[in-house]
């Protein structure tokens, strides 16, 4: 993919200043979209590759796209809240993101506890579209959500078991793409990741 560069952006949140970075598609935007990163204890930030290759994703489906250091990590002031603070952090991202480009349609994209992330922050944001990879079902209170969201999982996820999804999935009817052979981070298999991402239109309800 062509993308146009990242660019650095750092924004207020609730506890501080986040670091931030907005990749602009190349011609006229047809959607927002914002991506949350993976367990901020564990490594977890905003340049996980699952997250840049689902900003790549949203991006080249012509969203402006966002990805945010949640509270203490990177150059982001704070300290970890447990998932409390973290769902403002992405609420200031999400008041941010609609300031800039106001009118368009959003995308949410979540990766583990990012997935926990927009879960909790579907009903009140309302996305035109959602993409969950590997969610953290088990680990921390996933929601239900929209009967449009994408879920994307590894067969062989040893941090997120795949029947735990499934038990979670199953209740709301929701498909769930299964990556056989993948992990939990998809080494090997961002490719395919992609190739799923791109097939699910996510920016908004037209054609790509």
């Amino acid at each position: 993919m062509s993308l146009a560069a990242s660019q650095p952006v750092l924004i207020r949140g609730p506890a501080g200043i986040l670091e931030a970075a907005v990749t602009r598609p190349r011609g006229a935007a047809r959607g927002v979209a914002l991506v949350a990163h993976p367990h901020p204890l564990y490594g977890g930030s905003m340049d996980n590759k699952v997250v840049q290759t689902l900003a790549r994703c949203f991006a080249a489906m012509q969203c402006v796209t966002w990805r945010v250091n949640f509270r203490g990590v990177g150059a982001s002031e704070g300290v970890y809240d447990d998932g409390r603070g973290e769902l403002d952090d992405f609420r200031a991202l999400a008041a941010h993101a609609a300031a800039d480009a106001p009118g368009l349609p959003l995308a949410l994209g979540g990766f583990s506890f990012g997935g926990y992330v927009v879960s909790r922050l579907c009903a009140e944001l309302a996305p035109a579209r959602v993409v969950l990879v590997a969610p953290a079902v088990g680990r921390f209170a996933v929601d239900e959500v929209p009967a449009h969201t994408l879920v994307v999982h590894g067969e062989a996820d040893d941090v997120v078991a795949l029947a735990d999804v499934l038990a979670w999935a199953r209740p709301q009817k929701l498909p769930v793409a299964v990556v056989p052979g993948a992990g939990h981070f998809f080494h090997g298999d961002l490719g395919v990741l992609q190739r799923i991402v791109m097939g699910s239109c996510p920016c908004d309800s037209g054609a790509p």
